[in-house]
Formats: structure tokens, sequence, C-alpha cells
């Protein structure tokens, strides 16, 4: 008889990586990372403003945001956290969102999965912190998979620019 758990079982694509070293505390880097009012002032990619930051930070709660783009239209988020391991770990479920907290597709990209799977790691390095962000797209089909693998290249530039907002606001606080 199978267990419930291979019932359930999930598929993954290639793993995306993306690691920096932030000049400020993990303590820090952590706290900024999980209050919604510090990831409104430097969450999601350069020239974008965030409208809507909506976080609860639990297993099973969500952080749910909206932005706006430079040419006025709005892109919506959302995680789903599945583990929260204060802090050293957070694991989310991540997705493009509508308003109203719903999954939908990417607004550019028909073929991205609609579920992806992060894995956030906060490591203490001697008063820096080391962050390291995996993401596999969750239970995609084929066409999703390599779609997401397909945009590496990409995802490393728009996290680069979301990781140099997030360096410049802890500079900010720690000045």
């Amino acid at each position: 008889m199978a267990s419930a758990q291979s019932a359930i079982a999930e598929t993954y694509s290639k793993e995306f990586v993306i690691e920096r070293l932030f000049d400020a505390p993990r303590d820090l880097v952590w706290k900024v990372f999980t209050q919604s009012d510090h990831l409104m002032k430097w969450w999601g990619p350069k020239g974008f403003k965030m409208l809507v930051g909506d976080l609860d930070l639990r297993p099973g709660g969500t952080f749910h945001y909206g932005m706006q783009a430079p040419d006025g239209s709005e892109m919506w988020g959302r995680w789903v956290f599945r583990e929260i391991v204060k802090p050293e770990r957070l694991v989310f479920v991540s997705s493009f969102s509508d308003k109203d907290g719903g999954l939908s597709r990417h607004p550019m990209a028909p073929t991205w999965p609609i579920e992806m799977l992060g894995t956030a790691t906060f490591i203490d390095k001697g008063g820096k912190t080391l962050l390291v962000n995996r993401t596999v797209a969750l239970n995609g089909s084929d066409e999703e998979r390599a779609t997401f693998e397909g945009n590496f290249a990409s995802m490393t530039q728009g996290w680069g620019g979301t990781w140099d907002q997030l360096a410049a606001y802890l500079a900010s606080l720690q000045a």
C-alpha cells in the first residue's frame, strides 16, 4: 500500500541558485526579509514600486504583494510558507498572483510554471550574511520546466537587481 507521502510526490526542474554576501549581520538580513514594512522598501525588480505587502509569517501563511512597473502596469505575487527556521531558512512556494491572492500565470510568459519552490538560506559569515536562494519549478509540465530552465540568465539579472536594492537598504539601516 502506498503511503500518503508518495501519493503527493512532487516533481521538480533543475535548480536555479543565486547567492550574495551582504555586509550586514544575519539577524538584520532575516528581519528585513521577514517583516512587511521592510520588504515594502526593497523587494522586487529595480524600478518597480511596491503597492501592497501583506505578510503572515508562519507555516501555511502567505506573503501577498503587488508591484507597479515603471510603465504603470501592476504585477502581483505570493509566497506560501512551508518552513520557517529563524534566522536560518525560509522555504516557500512562490507564484504569480492576482490582486485577490489567487494563482495566475506570469503576465509576460504564459508557459512559466504556476508554482516554484524556493529556499532562502541565511548563513552567518562573522558579521556578514551569505544569502543563498534556491528555486525549482514545482510540478511543472515539460514545457514549463523548459521555460524556467531556459531563463536562468534572466533570473540572475532580475535577482541581482533585487539584491542590489536589498544591499542598499541594509546599508541605509546601518548608516
